[in-house]
């Protein structure tokens, strides 16, 4: 694919393409979901939900995220866009559908990334020892927003560059894990752990241990720790091999998160034990750098440092999907043009990208005012926005492919069957989570915003935000509005001779 393929006439610079390799794509894939960071934040909540079935249950969450990852890899078979989810649901069930699912990937990254850079300066600071900086407000954020400005100017100056930063993060922290791995199992056969230490079993490894409800709710942290691998695939105009390389990066940085999350669950519940970690489930990202400073001792900076390391990758790669995304609808006029100017010279999308971070910053800042447990409740409306946009993903695989499905047992199973049971289990994951969070109780801070939990609350407000947001757009300028959505092109369906292209048939 040329530059010329990738920009719409009239608009000479495009996105550069060739710019990463699949490797790159892998990792920036991988660092989206910062799984030490991710880990830090929800191995407490597993536990205390379902005791020493967490193995189990992260296994369980990484079901529907293969067949959703099935999805994104044959869609960006027949659509190399980096609006991903917002182009490729425009193409099967229309403008409508499409927008909604564009608005829900761009809030996440608005809602996530103030978090991330929160805890990636916590905890270089308590690797540092500046403990006391961490508990003073004014200076956690001052060094929070300066971290998002410059992680912005990272994915400003090229993917390259963002690419050679995560390849460096990425190392660290996966091999920071598996030291933490290696010495919690070895301090329990040896039987030195300071906790009531339990031999690791495969029947941990069974996610119905725990019944309905408190799996329900442990899917919920799954899909949360799980989420962001499609960054690969957000950058498929400018990875090479684009047809194939994104989505197999997806597929591959899934099962990955798979290994090391089972690991890390087994060592942390074989050595602490879940008595203790139900205990202080609600100290979340803190637990976890206790555990270091017992496993690890006097080195316990290596795992507090791969927390930092993987929260200031994840401020970085989170950016990317919202501001391709954004560059991708205003190329199609879904939203204002200006959203789709692309740097001349460095060749990203500078004004979407900086728009993401300044948006992110504001969220930031106001919901902290409120109280720290807030940026928590965001966190959870999080989940809310993913399930959506996964399911409308798995949806729109099928609907797209829908001529196609009958041809091979192949494509029955991974094109149809396995993106609509992902759908599936993601809307009852998705029904299930508006039902726990319409009671207070059950957020974190506690307090009731209209009757309902605040997270309940603020996934409300933003998709309705979104939703007048795009019927204020469909009345100011409406040609996006009469595209009509098309079937999969042929030629670039598995099986059929592989061309290449955008398939576009709207």
């Amino acid at each position: 694919m040329t530059a010329e393929d990738a920009a719409p006439a009239g608009r000479p610079v495009g996105l550069k393409p060739d710019a990463i390799g699949f490797v790159d794509a892998l990792v920036i894939g991988l660092n989206s979901t910062s799984p030490a960071y991710s880990l830090a934040a929800i191995i407490g909540p597993v536990v205390a939900l379902v005791g020493i079935y967490a193995p189990g249950v992260m296994l369980a969450s990484f079901v529907p995220m293969l067949l959703i990852a099935s999805a994104f890899y044959y869609l960006n078979r027949v659509d190399q866009d980096c609006g991903t989810t917002f182009s490729w649901v425009t193409r099967a069930m229309g403008p409508w559908a499409g927008w909604l699912g564009g608005w829900a990937i761009a809030m996440t990254g608005v809602l996530v990334v103030g978090s991330l850079a929160d805890v990636a300066v916590s905890f270089a600071l308590l690797a540092f020892g500046l403990d006391s900086w961490v508990d003073n407000t004014f200076v956690r954020q001052l060094l929070t927003v300066l971290l998002i400005l410059v992680m912005t100017a990272v994915c400003v100056i090229g993917t390259e560059l963002s690419a050679h930063v995560q390849n460096v993060l990425i190392l660290a922290q996966v091999a920071c894990l598996l030291v933490f791995v290696a010495v919690a199992l070895y301090k329990v056969y040896d039987g030195t752990s300071k906790y009531d230490e339990i031999d690791p079993a495969f029947s941990w490894l069974n996610p119905f241990g725990a019944g309905g409800a408190a799996l329900t709710g442990g899917l919920l942290l799954g899909v949360f720790a799980y989420w962001g691998w499609e960054s690969a695939v957000n950058l498929t105009e400018e990875v090479e091999d684009s047809a194939t390389a994104p989505g197999k990066a997806g597929l591959w940085s899934t099962v990955i998160l798979l290994v090391s999350y089972v690991s890390v669950a087994f060592a942390v519940v074989a050595y602490a034990g879940p008595a203790f970690l139900a205990e202080n489930a609600d100290e979340e990202e803190f637990i976890f750098a206790q555990l270091a400073t017992d496993v690890l001792g006097g080195w316990d900076w290596v795992l507090l440092l791969a927390v930092s390391t993987s929260a200031i990758a994840s401020t970085q790669t989170t950016i990317i999907p919202a501001s391709r995304t954004a560059l991708s609808m205003a190329r199609r006029r879904a939203l204002p043009e200006h959203y789709a100017h692309i740097s001349p010279r460095h060749r990203t999308p500078d004004v979407s990208t900086w728009w993401v971070a300044g948006i992110a910053i504001a969220w930031y800042l106001v919901v902290s005012r409120i109280s720290d447990n807030a940026l928590f409740d965001s966190l959870t409306a999080l989940s809310l926005l993913i399930s959506f946009y996964y399911a409308l993903t798995g949806l729109a695989c099928v609907v797209y492919y829908r001529r196609h499905l009958l041809e091979s047992v192949h494509n029955f199973l991974l094109i149809g069957v396995g993106p609509l049971v992902g759908a599936g289990l993601l809307t009852w994951l998705l029904v299930r989570s508006v039902m726990d969070m319409s009671d207070p109780e059950n957020s974190y801070s506690g307090t009731s915003w209209f009757g309902l939990g605040p997270p309940l609350v603020i996934g409300i407000s933003i998709s309705l935000a979104g939703v007048l947001a795009m019927f204020a757009r469909r009345l100011w300028a409406p040609a996006f509005w009469q595209e009509r959505p098309g079937v999969a092109d042929p030629d670039l369906v598995p099986g059929h001779s592989h061309g290449h292209g955008h398939g576009h048939e709207s």
